[in-house]
Protein backbone atom coordinates (compact mmCIF):
# COMPACT_ATOMS: atom_id res chain seq x y z
CA UNK A 1 0.00 0.00 0.00
CA UNK A 2 2.89 2.44 0.59
CA UNK A 3 4.56 1.48 -2.94
CA UNK A 4 0.86 2.62 -4.20
CA UNK A 5 0.73 5.68 -2.22
CA UNK A 6 4.68 6.72 -3.65
CA UNK A 7 3.92 6.12 -6.74
CA UNK A 8 0.65 7.69 -6.66
CA UNK A 9 2.09 11.02 -5.54
CA UNK A 10 5.07 10.63 -8.09
CA UNK A 11 3.13 10.71 -10.34
CA UNK A 12 0.81 12.85 -9.54
CA UNK A 13 3.92 15.64 -8.86
CA UNK A 14 5.09 15.08 -12.42
CA UNK A 15 1.50 15.64 -13.61
CA UNK A 16 1.25 19.12 -12.12
CA UNK A 17 4.64 19.98 -13.18
CA UNK A 18 4.09 19.15 -16.78
CA UNK A 19 0.89 21.57 -16.38
CA UNK A 20 3.33 24.10 -15.33
CA UNK A 21 5.30 23.99 -18.18
CA UNK A 22 2.63 23.17 -20.52
CA UNK A 23 0.15 26.29 -19.37
CA UNK A 24 2.13 29.07 -20.75
CA UNK A 25 0.50 28.80 -24.16
CA UNK A 26 -3.19 28.65 -23.18
CA UNK A 27 -3.02 31.20 -20.82
CA UNK A 28 -1.73 33.39 -23.93
CA UNK A 29 -4.70 32.34 -25.62
CA UNK A 30 -7.01 32.78 -22.65
CA UNK A 31 -6.06 36.20 -22.20
CA UNK A 32 -6.40 37.44 -26.46
CA UNK A 33 -9.64 35.64 -26.61
CA UNK A 34 -10.82 37.48 -23.58
CA UNK A 35 -9.30 41.35 -23.80
CA UNK A 36 -11.92 43.11 -25.54
CA UNK A 37 -14.40 41.84 -22.74
CA UNK A 38 -15.34 43.97 -20.10
CA UNK A 39 -13.90 43.91 -16.73
CA UNK A 40 -16.31 41.83 -14.89
CA UNK A 41 -16.47 39.47 -18.34
CA UNK A 42 -13.12 39.12 -18.40
CA UNK A 43 -12.95 37.41 -15.21
CA UNK A 44 -15.70 34.60 -15.91
CA UNK A 45 -14.30 33.78 -18.83
CA UNK A 46 -11.20 33.43 -17.80
CA UNK A 47 -13.04 31.42 -15.26
CA UNK A 48 -15.31 29.64 -17.06
CA UNK A 49 -12.46 29.36 -20.42
CA UNK A 50 -10.29 28.11 -18.01
CA UNK A 51 -12.74 25.24 -16.49
CA UNK A 52 -13.65 24.27 -19.57
CA UNK A 53 -10.36 23.55 -21.27
CA UNK A 54 -9.28 21.59 -18.61
CA UNK A 55 -12.11 18.96 -18.84
CA UNK A 56 -11.19 19.14 -22.56
CA UNK A 57 -7.71 18.50 -21.54
CA UNK A 58 -8.92 15.48 -19.54
CA UNK A 59 -10.74 13.93 -22.43
CA UNK A 60 -8.37 14.12 -24.90
CA UNK A 61 -5.05 12.96 -23.23
CA UNK A 62 -7.59 9.86 -22.20
CA UNK A 63 -7.62 9.21 -26.32
CA UNK A 64 -4.30 11.00 -26.82
CA UNK A 65 -2.23 8.21 -28.25
CA UNK A 66 -4.67 7.11 -30.65
CA UNK A 67 -5.57 10.89 -32.01
CA UNK A 68 -1.99 11.99 -32.19
CA UNK A 69 -1.51 8.84 -34.61
CA UNK A 70 -4.59 10.15 -36.83
CA UNK A 71 -3.21 11.46 -40.46
CA UNK A 72 -4.00 14.83 -41.26
CA UNK A 73 -5.60 15.77 -37.94
CA UNK A 74 -2.48 18.02 -36.70
CA UNK A 75 -2.20 19.80 -40.23
CA UNK A 76 -6.31 20.57 -39.88
CA UNK A 77 -5.22 21.69 -36.19
CA UNK A 78 -2.49 23.97 -37.91
CA UNK A 79 -4.70 25.95 -40.47
CA UNK A 80 -6.90 26.28 -37.59
CA UNK A 81 -4.87 27.73 -35.06
CA UNK A 82 -3.34 30.10 -38.02
CA UNK A 83 -6.68 31.09 -38.55
CA UNK A 84 -7.84 31.67 -34.76
CA UNK A 85 -4.36 34.07 -34.82
CA UNK A 86 -5.10 36.19 -36.87
CA UNK A 87 -8.53 36.36 -35.79
CA UNK A 88 -7.26 37.50 -32.93
CA UNK A 89 -4.87 40.09 -33.54
CA UNK A 90 -7.34 41.04 -36.46
CA UNK A 91 -10.07 41.91 -33.97
CA UNK A 92 -9.59 45.61 -32.73
CA UNK A 93 -10.83 46.96 -29.82
CA UNK A 94 -13.39 49.35 -31.27
CA UNK A 95 -16.01 46.62 -31.06
CA UNK A 96 -15.13 45.94 -27.69
CA UNK A 97 -19.31 46.81 -26.13
CA UNK A 98 -21.25 45.37 -29.05
CA UNK A 99 -23.26 42.55 -28.04
CA UNK A 100 -22.04 42.42 -24.53
CA UNK A 101 -24.10 39.77 -23.76
CA UNK A 102 -23.12 36.93 -25.95
CA UNK A 103 -19.70 37.98 -26.36
CA UNK A 104 -18.51 36.31 -23.73
CA UNK A 105 -19.67 33.42 -24.85
CA UNK A 106 -17.76 33.91 -28.05
CA UNK A 107 -14.61 34.52 -26.12
CA UNK A 108 -14.82 31.10 -24.24
CA UNK A 109 -15.74 29.23 -27.59
CA UNK A 110 -12.71 30.84 -29.13
CA UNK A 111 -10.71 29.47 -25.71
CA UNK A 112 -12.02 26.11 -26.45
CA UNK A 113 -11.16 25.63 -30.17
CA UNK A 114 -7.51 26.87 -29.80
CA UNK A 115 -7.04 24.46 -26.69
CA UNK A 116 -8.25 21.74 -28.28
CA UNK A 117 -5.86 22.38 -31.28
CA UNK A 118 -3.05 23.30 -28.97
CA UNK A 119 -3.19 20.25 -26.72
CA UNK A 120 -2.77 17.53 -29.32
CA UNK A 121 0.80 17.39 -28.50
CA UNK A 122 0.91 18.47 -24.28
CA UNK A 123 -1.96 15.69 -23.58
CA UNK A 124 0.87 13.34 -24.36
CA UNK A 125 3.08 14.26 -21.92
CA UNK A 126 0.82 14.69 -19.27
CA UNK A 127 0.06 11.14 -20.02
CA UNK A 128 3.30 9.87 -20.29
CA UNK A 129 3.92 11.38 -16.29
CA UNK A 130 0.71 8.96 -15.09
CA UNK A 131 2.15 6.46 -16.60
CA UNK A 132 4.16 5.53 -13.76
CA UNK A 133 0.83 4.99 -11.50
CA UNK A 134 -0.83 1.72 -11.38
CA UNK A 135 -3.50 1.56 -13.89
CA UNK A 136 -6.10 1.22 -11.52
CA UNK A 137 -5.57 5.01 -10.45
CA UNK A 138 -4.45 6.66 -13.90
CA UNK A 139 -8.29 8.80 -14.23
CA UNK A 140 -8.32 10.30 -11.12
CA UNK A 141 -4.45 11.01 -11.36
CA UNK A 142 -5.25 12.78 -14.46
CA UNK A 143 -8.28 14.27 -13.13
CA UNK A 144 -6.60 15.45 -10.43
CA UNK A 145 -3.80 17.00 -11.95
CA UNK A 146 -5.21 18.58 -14.58
CA UNK A 147 -7.65 20.14 -12.10
CA UNK A 148 -4.56 21.43 -10.18
CA UNK A 149 -3.59 23.22 -13.20
CA UNK A 150 -6.65 25.31 -13.72
CA UNK A 151 -5.61 28.04 -11.14
CA UNK A 152 -2.22 28.26 -12.38
CA UNK A 153 -4.16 29.06 -16.04
CA UNK A 154 -5.98 31.50 -14.57
CA UNK A 155 -3.75 33.37 -12.68
CA UNK A 156 -1.20 33.40 -15.69
CA UNK A 157 -4.42 34.53 -17.82
CA UNK A 158 -5.13 37.20 -15.20
CA UNK A 159 -1.52 38.36 -15.53
CA UNK A 160 -1.30 38.66 -19.33
CA UNK A 161 -4.46 40.91 -19.19
CA UNK A 162 -3.06 43.42 -17.12
CA UNK A 163 0.02 43.41 -18.88
CA UNK A 164 -1.51 43.41 -22.65
CA UNK A 165 -3.38 46.38 -21.13
CA UNK A 166 -0.18 48.79 -20.48
CA UNK A 167 2.25 46.92 -23.38
CA UNK A 168 -0.37 46.28 -26.09
CA UNK A 169 3.07 44.47 -28.25
CA UNK A 170 2.13 41.35 -26.31
CA UNK A 171 -1.17 40.86 -27.96
CA UNK A 172 0.75 40.41 -31.28
CA UNK A 173 3.33 38.63 -29.64
CA UNK A 174 0.99 36.05 -28.49
CA UNK A 175 -0.83 35.16 -31.99
CA UNK A 176 2.68 35.09 -33.48
CA UNK A 177 3.30 32.44 -30.62
CA UNK A 178 -0.15 30.95 -32.01
CA UNK A 179 1.09 30.90 -35.20
CA UNK A 180 4.84 29.53 -34.38
CA UNK A 181 2.56 26.42 -32.34
CA UNK A 182 0.82 25.75 -35.41
CA UNK A 183 3.60 25.61 -37.46
CA UNK A 184 5.15 22.82 -35.41
CA UNK A 185 2.05 20.85 -35.58
CA UNK A 186 1.97 20.94 -39.37
CA UNK A 187 5.63 19.75 -39.72
CA UNK A 188 4.72 16.85 -37.27
CA UNK A 189 1.37 15.25 -38.69
CA UNK A 190 1.67 12.05 -39.29
CA UNK A 191 0.38 12.05 -42.87
CA UNK A 192 3.89 14.61 -44.15
CA UNK A 193 6.34 13.89 -40.78
CA UNK A 194 8.89 11.39 -43.16
CA UNK A 195 8.73 13.54 -46.16
CA UNK A 196 9.03 16.49 -44.39
CA UNK A 197 12.45 15.24 -42.80
CA UNK A 198 13.87 13.34 -45.91
CA UNK A 199 13.12 16.42 -48.08
CA UNK A 200 13.35 19.66 -45.40
CA UNK A 201 15.50 17.83 -42.42
CA UNK A 202 16.25 21.06 -40.13
CA UNK A 203 13.73 23.17 -41.54
CA UNK A 204 11.31 22.88 -38.70
CA UNK A 205 12.10 26.28 -36.75
CA UNK A 206 12.11 27.79 -40.76
CA UNK A 207 8.16 26.38 -40.72
CA UNK A 208 7.11 27.96 -37.62
CA UNK A 209 8.82 30.61 -38.01
CA UNK A 210 7.43 31.35 -41.22
CA UNK A 211 3.79 30.81 -39.76
CA UNK A 212 4.16 32.91 -36.93
CA UNK A 213 5.21 35.98 -39.44
CA UNK A 214 2.11 34.74 -41.41
CA UNK A 215 -0.21 35.12 -38.55
CA UNK A 216 1.04 38.40 -37.45
CA UNK A 217 1.30 39.94 -41.42
CA UNK A 218 -2.05 38.81 -42.27
CA UNK A 219 -3.67 39.79 -38.47
CA UNK A 220 -2.49 43.86 -39.12
CA UNK A 221 -3.46 44.07 -42.75
CA UNK A 222 -6.78 42.96 -41.39
CA UNK A 223 -7.08 44.94 -38.27
CA UNK A 224 -5.73 48.21 -40.76
CA UNK A 225 -8.73 47.19 -43.30
CA UNK A 226 -10.91 47.01 -39.90
CA UNK A 227 -10.52 50.19 -38.96
CA UNK A 228 -12.23 53.37 -39.62
CA UNK A 229 -10.25 56.39 -42.01
CA UNK A 230 -9.43 59.01 -40.35
CA UNK A 231 -11.51 62.26 -41.55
Amino acid sequence: MDLLNAAFFVALLKIIWVNILLSGDNAVVIALAARNLAADQQKRAIIFGSGAAIVLRVVLTLFAVQLLQLPWLKLVGAVLLLWIGVQLLADGDDEADVHASSSIWVAVRTILIADLVMSLDNVIAVAAAANSAPEAVRVILLVIGLGLSIPLIIFGSTMLLKLMQRFPAIITMGAALLGFVAGEMATTDAAVHEWFEAHMHGLDYAVSISCAVLVVATGLALARRGKPEAT
